[in-house]
């Protein structure tokens, strides 16, 4: 967290306490006057010079006001009156702090919505991969990524499908409006567009409060996909994939939160989601992902990952090697 101290002073807190919650955390180290800046752990890789002044504007306000990269999953945001913060609940991650500000806190929160770049932070290996795509990744994150070998796989495959008006492609997952639109005017494919559980861990009642409009919340993460894969198992997962399009794109958190609940505490280990993102079945342990993860392995292409790559990478993963297009 940046907090502005002083007319010409900024400190930088960088806290965190076993056993305690974020919002915890957070709650203890909210400065008595100023703003703030909050940013997790391998976020906004791509942030620049024009961004921070942003961000720095917004927590210099002396009003209840804030800016995030994404209301809905926020990897950075900046606050004027940041000893509010003082008041937060015991916020599990900083996903659903916009969420909490707005409904809870009584601010108004605006987003950096043109900056997709913005979107992309650093949760998996694969993520790597995927900013090392943008023509503006920084020379080192490149290396990183030549350096362990990190791709995404069957790159090629999938462009070569969104390019060609004869074949269909599904995403699925956490994605957005502007996503779907990004993918009308620069994909030649047909798209078959399945956004579900758009922040589902940013709509916890502890930000959005408790009553019986959080029905539709409390009952847990559900997914179309999801259903299909209760019945049919994971290894069936190619096959029901291919009825529906001619290539895919999937956001396979939503898959894990749809069987085992929203928290990433429930899942299987990061090692096997990270491999699972990379199409490495053999390095995945726990069944039924290690099955899934084979099935999307077949004739069909199909990409797995996380909100990254079905939201702000998309233009990344799609865009073609000529292509003019802005990525952000």
């Amino acid at each position: 967290m940046f907090q502005r101290a002083g007319a010409d002073e900024i400190r930088i807190i960088d806290e965190w306490q076993d056993g305690k919650t974020f919002g915890e955390v957070l709650a203890g180290a909210a400065p008595a006057r100023g703003g703030a800046i909050v940013l997790s752990g391998g976020a906004v890789p791509l942030l620049n010079i024009s961004d921070v002044n942003l961000l720095a504007f917004t927590a210099e306000q002396r009003d209840t006001v804030a800016l995030t990269n994404n209301r809905y999953s926020s990897d950075v945001i900046a606050l004027g009156r940041a000893r509010n913060l003082r008041d937060l609940p015991p916020l599990p991650s900083d996903n659903a702090l916009p969420r909490w500000l707005e409904e809870r806190a009584g601010y108004t929160v605006a987003e950096l919505w043109s900056r997709r770049r913005l979107g992309l932070d650093l949760d998996t290996p694969a993520d790597i991969a995927l900013v090392a795509l943008h023509r503006k990744a920084p020379k080192w994150l490149r290396n990183s990524a030549a350096a362990a070998n990190l791709e995404i796989p069957r790159l090629d495959n999938i462009r070569a499908l969104a390019a060609n008006p004869r074949r269909e492609l599904l995403v699925f997952g956490r994605s957005s409006a502007s996503t779907l639109k990004w993918l009308q005017d620069n994909v030649r494919a047909q798209v078959r567009f399945l956004a579900e559980e758009r922040g589902m861990r940013a709509s916890t009642p502890l930000a959005i409060g408790s009553d019986s409009a959080t029905t539709t919340r409390l009952r847990g993460a559900r997914a179309t996909l999801g259903l299909l894969l209760d019945e049919r198992g994971p290894e069936k997962f190619g096959e029901i994939v291919s009825t529906l399009a001619d290539g895919a794109i999937v956001d396979s958190r939503v898959l894990l939160a749809h069987r085992l609940g929203a928290e990433e505490s429930g899942w299987p280990s990061p090692a096997d989601r990270f491999a699972s993102d990379l199409l490495r079945a053999d390095h995945v342990k726990d069944p039924w992902l290690k099955a899934l993860t084979q099935s999307a392995t077949g004739a069909t292409p199909i990409l797995l990952g996380g909100h990254s790559l079905v939201g702000p990478g998309i233009p990344l993963v799609l865009r073609q090697p000529s292509s003019k297009e802005s990525v952000g």
